[in-house]
């Protein structure tokens, strides 16, 4: 059995930045493993704990930079990745969700995969849409926000018997036949930290990387329907006070002002 698990490195920006033109100046980002994909990948690792001959795959949309972040995909138990790159997708300013849906396809129909797990959004974009894009382009079932699976089912059965979260709070209990497609949720398990064994190991496990050529695409693939026609730092709305001292001065200072905004009284 093969899962295929979609990883993408996302940017933290730190408290200060500046921007230039549409982007943050590089300097000022941190790139990690998306949140949500974290889960992905340890319940895809788990499902190979579990069973018996399961291959992990790994794959992400990045430049060389981003094998970093695959690695700790890799040091946590996945078998070996695919990084997607090519000059067209460097020169497109915004990759839409339609975009990934069709180059992260193109890498599944390769790999044939029974099951791919995908994060429900990324920390970066919140578009929350790409794993679901993904099933309708392949044209397989799919359950999104999944916060539990039944590893037996997928091993014994191919039968993905899932729990998903839906709006106010209501959890639906549904049975997805593979191929299939899951958006992984937070929560679903606890993510573990990539061992040193596993960090030494993953330097020699195979990222390969794949072009637009590779994948039988052409360039017209990344023209995006998105663009990015401003980015800047909002403004508040509300002034902010400070009020310096020890915690004794600082209850007496929150004491004043709300006196003085009359929420209490004298």
């Amino acid at each position: 059995m093969k899962v295929l698990v979609t990883v993408k490195e996302v940017a933290a920006v730190e408290d200060d930045f500046e921007i230039s033109g549409t982007e943050i100046e590089s300097t000022y980002l941190d790139y990690d493993l998306n949140e949500w994909d974290d889960y992905a990948v340890e319940e895809a690792v788990q499902l190979a704990e579990a069973g018996d001959d399961v291959e992990v795959v790994a794959v992400t949309i990045g430049p060389e930079r981003a094998e970093e972040t695959i690695r700790m995909a890799l040091a946590k138990g996945a078998d070996r990745a695919v990084r997607v790159w090519d000059d067209a997708i460097e020169d497109t300013e915004l990759l839409d969700v339609e975009t990934k849906a069709q180059l992260l396809a193109a890498v599944v129909e390769d790999e044939d995969p029974e099951l791919v797990f995908s994060g429900v959004q990324a920390n970066d974009d919140s578009f929350g849409a790409t794993g679901i894009a993904l099933a309708e382009t392949l044209g397989v079932q799919w359950a999104a926000v999944v916060n539990d699976l039944d590893t037996a089912g997928v091993l014994d059965e191919g039968v993905a018997s899932v729990r998903r979260e839906l709006e106010g709070g209501v959890e639906e209990l549904t049975d997805v036949e593979l191929p299939a497609v899951l958006t992984i949720q937070t929560g679903i398990n606890e993510p573990r930290y990539a061992s040193l064994r596993g960090i030494r190991q993953a330097q020699s496990k195979e990222i390969a990387p794949k072009s637009l050529d590779d994948l039988g695409l052409d360039a017209d693939v990344v023209a995006s329907s998105l663009d990015i026609t401003a980015m800047y730092e909002p403004e508040t709305e509300s002034d902010a006070e400070y009020i310096e001292g020890d915690a004794g001065e600082q209850a007496s200072g929150v004491a004043d002002v709300l006196r003085d905004a009359g929420v209490v009284g004298e």
